[in-house]
């Protein structure tokens, strides 16, 4: 086996395809403009993630480092979000979570499919500034909230579906998920994760499965974004 991925081949659900024709979206400044769901998403930002780089200081670099990840859009949330719309079906009216918002993209996605979407993030500035970019593009906006996934805030069972982009990027934050799946996610429902691959996170679906949850690798896809192209896969667990 070359690596942990090999125990979860890829599924490929049967008539999806994430589409991504055309030239890939960039930024024009502080614009984004992305086209989803036969409509187009227009994501603005105040800075970029450079910009806001360049103020972190040494306060950010504690136990739980401030880093400004948020204020980019990866290539992750744009696979999640096709596949988002393709669900419409099944999210369509029912009580949804996206972990870790960033720029809003994939709460937006959601909620344009119909979903009931609630949306957190660990750090104050991604909430604003998702809640703003989610009233610019929504006559309903999701519910945008600042929240540490290792304190939930939310009454247990409460969501018929988690998901979330680009989140396992370090190994502190797969411990505190299997629990907080455990408590948030209702009976027979479902998490989608769409992670790029990352020798850091390969562990991490093993562990999953240990702990329960029936692990499926949905998709293996290149998303182009900018000037590049990602591996993303994305992922299911349920119970």
């Amino acid at each position: 086996m070359k690596n942990a991925l090999d125990a979860f081949p890829p599924q490929v659900p049967a008539g999806f395809s994430p589409g991504f024709d055309g030239p890939p979206p960039a930024w024009d400044g502080g614009v984004l403009e992305v086209r989803l769901g036969g409509r187009v998403f227009r994501l603005l930002r105040e800075e970029d993630m450079e910009a806001l780089w360049e103020r972190v200081g040494d306060e950010d670099f504690g136990e739980d480092e401030r880093m400004p990840y948020w204020a980019e859009l990866w290539p992750a949330s744009l696979l999640l979000c096709r596949w988002l719309f393709a669900k419409s079906a099944d999210i369509s009216g029912k009580l949804c979570l996206e972990l870790g918002c960033g720029l809003g993209l994939s709460a937006m996605a959601g909620a344009a499919a119909g979903a009931r979407v609630a949306a957190m993030d660990y750090e104050w500035r991604a909430v604003a500034q998702a809640k703003g970019n989610a009233a610019r593009n929504l006559s309903t906006v999701p519910f945008f909230t600042r929240m540490d996934w290792r304190a939930p805030a939310f009454r247990p069972g409460t969501f018929s579906f988690l998901w979330g982009s680009d989140i396992l990027y370090e190994t502190r934050f797969h411990a505190p998920l299997t629990p907080l799946f455990d408590s948030l996610l209702a009976p027979g429902g479902r998490i989608w994760l769409a992670e790029p691959e990352r020798k850091v996170s390969e562990p991490v679906w093993g562990g999953f499965a240990a702990a329960g949850f029936q692990v499926t690798r949905l998709y293996a896809v290149k998303v182009p974004f900018q000037h590049y192209q990602t591996t993303v896969n994305l992922w299911e667990l349920t119970r």
